[in-house]
C-alpha cells in the first residue's frame, strides 16, 4: 500500500458507540496531550458517526491534523499585519494550534485532518487498505491518493507520479510511505525501537529555486538562541511563495559568504522549512558583506557562544522579552511545574497585558484579572487557577528544574536535589562541592553559581518560596532513598502493570541507580515489561545482559 506523507501533527481519535470521546496527540510516544475540545472544531473530523453503520462499538483511528496552504498563508498574513512572529511552516502552525488553550482560536485557523490507521476489536478485516475504505464510508476523511499495489513497478510509478503532482496539492507533503497491507503480517514483522518494520518512508528530493537576497534579520528565540533569517525576493517553491529562509547560525552564514544582492539557491528541507543552500553566481565585487550580529537585536546585550554550541545566545534571561517568555513556558511545562491548563499563547497574552513579568507572577493571578467579561462561563479560567495552585505540590527536584538554570536539565536537577536536599544548600554550594556530585561537571557547576549570584534570580526563588512551592525534598522521599541500586545503569523497556515508566525511573533514582536509554556492555540489567522492543531484546541477549521482570525488580528494592 502506498500513500503520501503529510506535513502535520499526529492525532489519535477514540470513538465509543459512534461518538468521539477523546482525542490525544502523540506526545513523546508514551504520553500525549488531550486535545478533544480543539479537535471538535475541525470540520472534517466527525463527532458522531451516522446511525446504522457497521463500525465497532469501540475503536481508535489515527491520523494527521494539518494546516492547508491557504489557511497557513492567511494566518501568517494576519500575524504579520498584527506585528506578531510568523509561523515557520504549516506543520509547526498545525501543532501549535492544536495545543492552544482557546478552542475558538483553533476553529478560526482552518485546520484539516486525514486518517490513516484503524485499530480495535471488531474492525472490518485484516487489510489495512480495506479498513480505511470502510472508515471512509463511516464519514472519516481518508486520503483519496492512497493506492493498493503489488509490484515494484507499481511502487515506482506511484512515486514518480507524485514527485511532480505533489506541487498541485492543497497541503504540504514531503514523501511517500509504503506499508504492508496485512495486519497479521504487520504484527508478525513487529517494531524496532523507533519505527515499524512493516512501513518505510521515501522522501522526495527537495525542490530548488533561484532568487535575490535583500537582507538578513536576526531573531531571538525563547532559549536565547539568535537565528539569522534571510529576506529575499518572493519565489515559488514546493507549492507556496517563499520570502524568508533560515540561515541557522554564524558558521552557516560564514560558509555561504553572503552579500546583499546575491543570487541564491533556496530549497525546502523536508518540503517544509526554506533554507539557502548556496549561491547561484559569485557576489558582485562592490556588494556589501553581511556579518553576524555581536549584540542582541532585542535588548542590546552582548551575545555569547558557549563551548560546543553552534548558536550564539543572548545571556540576558531576566531582561530580554523572548527569553522571559521562554523561561515562563519552561516553568509551566509538564516535566517542570506541570501547569497543564496554560499554553504558550495564553502566556504571551498575559505578558502583553502586563499581568505577568516572570513565572512567579502566575501565583498572583486572580479570576477577575483574566476572566473574559463576555463569556457566560469562566470555567477555563478557574481551571487555569486550579492548575497553578496544584503546582505548589510539585516536588523540589522539579521546582529546581523549573526555575531555569542554564544547562541544568531534568536529570541534573534530580541529581542536585537529591544530593543537597534543599534549594538553600544548592544555592550555597561552592564550585568544588558541586563538581563532586556525580554527573555534574564544570559547565553546570559554573552555571549554578552564576544563577544564584544574580540578585534577580535570588529574589525570584524567594518569591516562589513565599507562594508555597517545595524548596526541599519531602520526608517521604528521604525515607524512600537507599543505595540498593548504587552504581548500576538500568534500561527500561516495555509496558508495566504496577507503575508507569516514569514512576519506575523515579524508583531507580531513589535507590541510587542510573536510568540509561540504550543498551551497551555497561548496562547492569534491563527492567522489562510486556511488549519489550525486539531490537533491545536481541541486543541484550547478544551482550548477555540480565533481563529482569517487574516482580523481580520490586522484590529487589523492597525494604
Amino acid at each position: 500500500m502506498c500513500t503520501l506523507v503529510l506535513c502535520s501533527a499526529s492525532i489519535s481519535l477514540h470513538y465509543e458507540d459512534g461518538r468521539l470521546v477523546r482525542a490525544v496527540t502523540r506526545g513523546d510516544g508514551v504520553q500525549g496531550d488531550d486535545v478533544t475540545a480543539n479537535v471538535r472544531t475541525i470540520r472534517s473530523i466527525p463527532l458522531q458517526l451516522p446511525k446504522g453503520g457497521d463500525w465497532p462499538r469501540q475503536f481508535e483511528i489515527r491520523g494527521e491534523v494539518l494546516m492547508p496552504w491557504s489557511s497557513f498563508d492567511r494566518l501568517n498574513a494576519e500575524r504579520e499585519k498584527a506585528g506578531e512572529p510568523l509561523f515557520a511552516n504549516p506543520r509547526n502552525a498545525a501543532s501549535g494550534t492544536l495545543k492552544s488553550k482557546n478552542s475558538s482560536t483553533v476553529a478560526q485557523r482552518g485546520l484539516d485532518a486525514y486518517l490513516y490507521y484503524l485499530l480495535g476489536e471488531g474492525i472490518p478485516g485484516d487489510g489495512h487498505y480495506q479498513n480505511l475504505e470502510a472508515a471512509a464510508r463511516w464519514g472519516f476523511q481518508v486520503s483519496k491518493n492512497m493506492r493498493l499495489v503489488s509490484t515494484l513497478d507499481e511502487v515506482y510509478e506511484y512515486i514518480d507520479y507524485w514527485d511532480q503532482e505533489r506541487r498541485n496539492l492543497p497541503v504540504a507533503t514531503d514523501g511517500v510511505v509504503l506499508k504492508v497491507n496485512s495486519l497479521a503480517q504487520q504484527k508478525s514483522l513487529g517494531m524496532t525501537a523507533k519505527s515499524p518494520r512493516w512501513a518505510i518512508a521515501y522522501k522526495f528530493q527537495a525542490e530548488q529555486a533561484e532568487t535575490t537576497l535583500r537582507q538578513v534579520v536576526f531573531q531571538v528565540g525563547r532559549t536565547g538562541a539568535v537565528t539569522p533569517v534571510a529576506n529575499m525576493d518572493p519565489v515559488q517553491l514546493a507549492g507556496t511563495q517563499v520570502r524568508r529562509a533560515t540561515l541557522h547560525n554564524a558558521d552557516v552564514m560564514a560558509s555561504l559568504d553572503l552579500h546583499v544582492g546575491d543570487r541564491v539557491l533556496v530549497e525546502k528541507g523536508g518540503e517544509i522549512i526554506p533554507k539557502i543552500v548556496g549561491k547561484a553566481s559569485p557576489s558582485e565585487p562592490d556588494s556589501l558583506a553581511i556579518p553576524f550580529v555581536e549584540y542582541c537585536p532585542v535588548c542590546g546585550s552582548k551575545l555569547v557562544r558557549y563551548e560546543g554550541e553552534a548558536a550564539h545566545y543572548c545571556p540576558n534571561d531576566t531582561g530580554c522579552p523572548p527569553l522571559i517568555l521562554g523561561r515562563i513556558e519552561h516553568f509551566i511545562s509538564r516535566k517542570a511545574m506541570n501547569i497543564t491548563s496554560l499554553g504558550p499563547e495564553t502566556v504571551d497574552d498575559y505578558y502583553r497585558q502586563g499581568l505577568i513579568h516572570d513565572a512567579a507572577d502566575l501565583y498572583e493571578l486572580r479570576e477577575e484579572q483574566i476572566a473574559d467579561p463576555l463569556a457566560s462561563d469562566n470555567k477555563g479560567v478557574r481551571k487555569i487557577l486550579a492548575s497553578i495552585e496544584e503546582s505548589k505540590k510539585v516536588p523540589f527536584e522539579r521546582v529546581l528544574y523549573a526555575i531555569g538554570i542554564r544547562f541544568v536539565g531534568e536529570i541534573a536537577a534530580k541529581t542536585l536535589a537529591r544530593y543537597y536536599g534543599s534549594m538553600d544548600k544548592v544555592a550555597e554550594a561552592s564550585k568544588e562541592s558541586l563538581m563532586q556530585v556525580n554527573g555534574i561537571g564544570e559547565v553546570i557547576a559554573d552555571s549554578v553559581i552564576q544563577y544564584f549570584a544574580n540578585p534577580v534570580n535570588k529574589a525570584f526563588v524567594e518569591r516562589l518560596r513565599g507562594y508555597g512551592l517545595q524548596m526541599e525534598i519531602g520526608e517521604q522521599q528521604k525515607q524512600a532513598q537507599s543505595d540498593k541500586l548504587a552504581g548500576q545503569s538500568i534500561v527500561i523497556s516495555g509496558v508495566f502493570l504496577h507503575h508507569s515508566r516514569d514512576e519506575y525511573k523515579a524508583l531507580i533514582e531513589q535507590h541510587g541507580g542510573k536510568n540509561v536509554g540504550s543498551i551497551s556492555n555497561k548496562t547492569s540489567f534491563i527492567l522489562a515489561g510486556d511488549n519489550m522492543g525486539p531490537a533491545k531484546l536481541e541486543k541484550a541477549q547478544k551482550l548477555g545482559i540480565r533481563i529482569m521482570n517487574e516482580a523481580e525488580f520490586l522484590e529487589l528494592i523492597k525494604d
